[in-house]
């Protein structure tokens, strides 16, 4: 494999614990690799672990066993390594207003991360350049004002800008389009996916609604309970989707109709307390239809964890169905 085939982003087997005696099982062994120039949709239900995956890319988050590596490096928690790794990798947070200090300038928002890491070049241009290519033009409207004087949507490409300042090779956007109006949120997808056509920047998109991949992503995984369930293409995953849990989340997006609707019963489990067997048999559609029995699973269903396994060309799934 050549270097320019290599993933930017690769992680094996990663688990990250919280709680006392490390009880809750927040990310539980996550196989995932990101490949350079490519957008990848990280969609789950709330709580299933996808914040704290892409927090423990950053190294935001300390990795209990795994490993992580960026652009061939392994994420440590060395401050040297932190410092270059955050140079690569920036962080788009979902509430932009909470993200930006209110009695900072758009300037200074946007010119803090060239400070930390010292990037050459004049400040005010960099600036201007990264407001500019973030949407907000002219940038001289915009530097001297403050985040409160902006709408929702300008604070987000304020966030991006800062971000796109450091020309990263990888963005972690944590729901970036959750807070903004509906008739904002095209705008800012097609704003990121720009920089992946034509920056070659690669993105992690977290979300809950599996409507964005639609929009933006190349590839879909799908997380549950601390762990990948399906992942493929973008096309194929949303076509044809193997895991019940991913049929479950298509079925209430508007633009899969064809699918019957299928309401989850319950909420997903508390992860220090993961099932036996496969961790969505308590809420599987398959399962409490009696699909399973009738099929000679269910047993399995119960007591078997399954594995990651291809269904079709680059398209894996962990069921036993």
């Amino acid at each position: 494999m050549s270097e320019h085939d290599a993933p930017i982003v690769s992680l094996r087997d990663v688990h990250v614990r919280f709680g006392r005696g490390a009880s809750v099982r927040a990310v539980d062994g996550v196989d995932l690799e990101v490949r350079r120039g490519e957008v990848l949709a990280l969609v789950g239900e709330s709580g299933c672990g996808k914040t704290t995956l892409i927090r423990s890319i950053i190294g935001l988050e300390p990795v209990a066993s795994g490993s992580i590596e960026v652009d061939g490096h392994a994420v440590t928690r060395d401050a040297r390594s932190l410092r270059r790794l955050r140079r690569r990798v920036q962080m788009i947070f979902q509430d932009p207003t909470g993200a930006l200090d209110p009695r900072h300038t758009i300037h200074e928002a946007v010119a803090e991360g060239l400070r930390i890491h010292r990037v050459p070049g004049d400040e005010a241009a960099l600036v201007a350049d990264a407001l500019a290519r973030a949407g907000l033009r002219p940038p001289e409207r915009y530097v001297r004002r403050f985040p409160h004087e902006l709408s929702g949507g300008q604070r987000q490409r304020v966030l991006i800008a800062a971000a796109m300042a450091l020309d990263p090779a990888v963005l972690l956007a944590d729901e970036p389009v959750a807070s903004l109006d509906a008739s904002i949120r095209g705008e800012v997808l097609a704003l990121m996916r720009s920089f992946v056509d034509d920056h070659g920047v690669s993105i992690v998109a977290v979300t809950h609604d599996l409507g964005l991949a639609w929009n933006i992503a190349d590839r879909v995984a799908v997380m549950y309970l601390g762990r990948i369930v399906e992942v493929g293409p973008t096309e194929e995953v949303l076509a044809t989707p193997r895991h019940p849990y991913t049929r479950a989340l298509l079925s209430v997006v508007p633009e899969t109709r064809r699918l019957e609707q299928q309401i989850l019963h319950g909420e997903t489990p508390d992860p220090s307390r993961i099932p036996s067997g496969c961790r969505f048999h308590p809420r599987c559609p398959v399962v409490a239809s009696g699909e399973a029995a009738r099929l000679g699973i269910e047993a399995r269903c119960r007591g078997e964890d399954p594995t990651l396994t291809e269904r079709a060309p680059g398209h894996t799934a962990a069921c036993h169905l």
